[in-house]
């Protein structure tokens, strides 16, 4: 599962330079795969996005800091748990029961990112 950040998050950046993927943004930015990645022209998502890999996205939240599904991989490859989950001060980083993958599938998400 990617992780999410719920409606409680206190907006305090603390989880956004511990991801390894760069898939976590303030409220309001926009997002490209190839922020913190090694992507690079056109890129094929999990989700079947097919984008420049340095088009600029639209945000998913306009209001606090949002995950991007097709950038998280829970840590898988880098560290033994989530680092968003380990440093929020108000436990809103949890798992995305919307977005399921086995762990098999999120270390061949990294690779794809991360080449």
């Amino acid at each position: 599962m990617a992780i999410k950040i719920t409606d409680e998050c206190i907006n305090c950046g603390a989880c956004e330079p511990e991801c390894p993927n760069n898939a976590i943004y303030e409220g309001g930015n926009e997002w490209r795969f190839a922020d913190g990645t090694t992507v690079k022209g056109m890129f094929h998502s999990k989700s079947g996005m097919d984008v420049d890999a340095d088009a600029p996205q639209k945000p998913v939240e306009l209001d606090r800091y949002y995950i991007v599904s097709d950038k998280c991989t829970e840590c898988k490859g880098f560290h033994d748990e989530p680092q968003c989950a380990s440093v929020c001060p108000v436990d809103c980083c949890i798992p995305n029961e919307l977005w399921k993958e086995t762990e098999q599938e999120l270390l061949e998400k990294k690779k794809t990112l991360h080449l």
